[in-house]
């Protein structure tokens, strides 16, 4: 069993010898330990560091494209040189390297295919109050969309079996890591959870500039699933408040025209409940559109994931 253990780099030459250190030369239950270098279009000497401390597989962006590219591109090396088992780490030392070995071994035992290392977000302490809540609804909404229980739903530490990378299918290119919770759990990916421990903070994080953008880019993220995913959910809920809003006006004006035995001057009651009324009917349409256009793309993904399994048999 072959193991590719893949690192996304932007200008990580402070800290990559530190995450090359500290990943195991030896796994119980797997014959060979690859090492990926993404290179998502660093500036500094990330990838002379990584050839000095023996890497031989890298792949190349000529500039930045994003955490999201840079996982799908590593997943299609990896995949490329054989690996059985993939696991996705970050190039600034964040995860215990070390742990990789327990991190696979579920999928070693065949109990599950994918692995999300809990980084325990309660105990770190560089995580403030808030960014420690968000990392909580930001699970809890995860979980519920994907009818999962994942603790740390954004961690970057996790680990794939091949099968599960056959058939996931990442679109998103700010982060993979909710959108892969997600479509494990409605394609009926088993999944699981280790705890481990971070290490020390080195450098702040490169993917967003403050919680704000993180909220912003992870809630379209969620979002965008749900209605590809769950479009029901999204729609009818949307399509279910309008509903309800319309009726508040039709009411107004209904009573109001019988206590004044006249519809005069009620009018804009009734305006404002239509508006309503159409917004819930178009909520309607759209999720029959949605859901006629998720029926497709299961079929589309059915043939790329055969696809998948020609090229990389």
């Amino acid at each position: 069993m072959k193991l590719v253990v893949q690192i996304p780099c932007l200008n990580e030459e402070a800290t990559l010898p530190l995450v090359l250190k500290d990943i195991p030369k030896k796994i119980v239950g797997i014959d060979e330990i690859a090492i990926l270098i993404i290179d998502d279009g660093c500036s500094d000497d990330t990838v002379a560091v990584a050839k000095a401390h023996g890497v031989k597989h890298f792949v190349h962006h000529p500039q930045t494209q994003g955490l999201g590219r840079s996982f799908h591109d590593g997943i299609q090396a990896a995949l490329a040189l054989g690996a059985d088992i993939v696991v996705n780490t970050d190039g600034d030392n964040q995860y215990p390297q070390n742990r990789i070995g327990d991190l696979v071994q579920p999928i070693i035992r065949g109990v599950a295919d994918i692995v999300v290392a809990d980084r325990q977000t309660n105990t770190i302490s560089h995580f403030s109050p808030a960014k420690k809540l968000l990392q909580r609804v930001g699970s809890r909404v995860v979980n519920i969309a994907a009818g999962s229980d994942i603790p740390d739903a954004p961690s970057g530490f996790r680990a794939y079996s091949k099968e599960s990378l056959l058939r996931l299918n990442t679109i998103t290119r700010f982060s993979y890591t909710m959108e892969t919770i997600i479509q494990a759990g409605n394609k009926g990916i088993a999944t699981a959870s280790i705890k481990v421990n971070t290490n020390a903070k080195l450098r702040e994080s490169r993917l967003f500039k403050s919680n704000w953008e993180h909220v912003r880019k992870s809630g379209i993220t969620i979002i965008r699933a749900y209605i590809m995913y769950k479009p029901y959910i999204v729609f009818g809920w949307l399509g279910g408040i309008s509903f309800l809003l319309a009726m508040i006006p039709f009411v107004r004006f209904t009573v109001m025209s019988i206590e004044d035995g006249t519809t005069h001057g009620h009018i804009q009651s009734l305006l404002v409940g239509s508006l309503f009324m159409t917004a819930a009917f178009l909520c309607l349409v759209l999720n029959i559109i949605a859901d006629l256009i998720r029926i497709n793309r299961t079929l589309i993904e059915d043939n790329l994931e055969q696809t998948k399994r020609l090229r990389f048999r």
